[in-house]
């Protein structure tokens, strides 16, 4: 006789699922925006839900995660047919890319850090990777509709991660238990994210000389 099991799903794996979703429609919007084909459009929101934590997967040695779990192409596919279906109220929507990058940023920043440290790997470590799979889907996003990417140009990003990764260090010191260190910590890089739109907060410009040529 044959028995069947029910994977019930983490607490982890349902904030990668939900992170997934957000930073997949957000790269679907933009896409829309720029008039891609549907297909060309789930290329950027894969793109976008999956390269941060590719590259963190790859540092860390590891199998890249949506390699053993198909769920993550059918977010970002369920996310192309949500902006397909619904795609006129989200573009009215103003807030729309803004809310969806903000939530994809602080889940997956959580994921990242705690993928790290379940390695062993110390604090710093694991806030650069959660840094990376936070940020880095948004980049690749930026760089394939042809736009400078977002950490680069705008208010407080990839920063938040650091914070919420901070955060996250501090709670777990503190010995708070873990469902609430994951909350707190990605509350802190939604809520950086949201001050710093707000408030125009972003770090200070690197000036350098116009039309610099090579004199040597």
């Amino acid at each position: 006789m044959h028995t069947f099991t029910i994977h019930v799903p983490t607490f982890v794996e349902v904030i990668e699922f939900i992170g997934t979703f957000a930073f997949a429609i957000s790269g679907i919007r933009l896409a829309s925006a720029k008039r891609f084909d549907w297909f060309g459009a789930y290329v950027v929101g894969v793109a976008t839900a999956i390269g941060g934590g590719t590259i963190r997967d790859l540092m860390l040695n590891l199998t890249p995660f949506w390699m053993t779990n198909s769920i993550y192409l059918i977010c970002s596919a369920l996310a192309l047919v949500g902006v397909i279906l619904f795609g006129k109220f989200l573009i009215r929507q103003q807030n729309t890319f803004f809310l969806f990058d903000a939530i994809g940023l602080a889940l997956f920043t959580v994921v990242g850090v705690e993928k790290t440290l379940a390695l062993d790997f110390p604090l710093w470590v694991a806030i650069i990777m959660g840094t990376i799979t936070g940020a880095a889907g948004g980049v690749i996003r930026d760089v394939f509709i042809n736009e400078v990417p977002l950490i680069f140009r705008k208010e407080i990003y990839a920063v938040a991660c650091v914070i919420g990764g901070l955060v996250y260090g501090l709670c777990s010191w503190l010995g708070m238990h873990l469902t609430l260190v994951e909350i707190l910590s990605g509350a802190s890089v939604l809520l950086a994210r949201i001050l710093a739109v707000k408030y125009h907060w972003a770090l200070p410009v690197l000036k350098g000389e116009d039309n610099v040529t090579d004199k040597s």
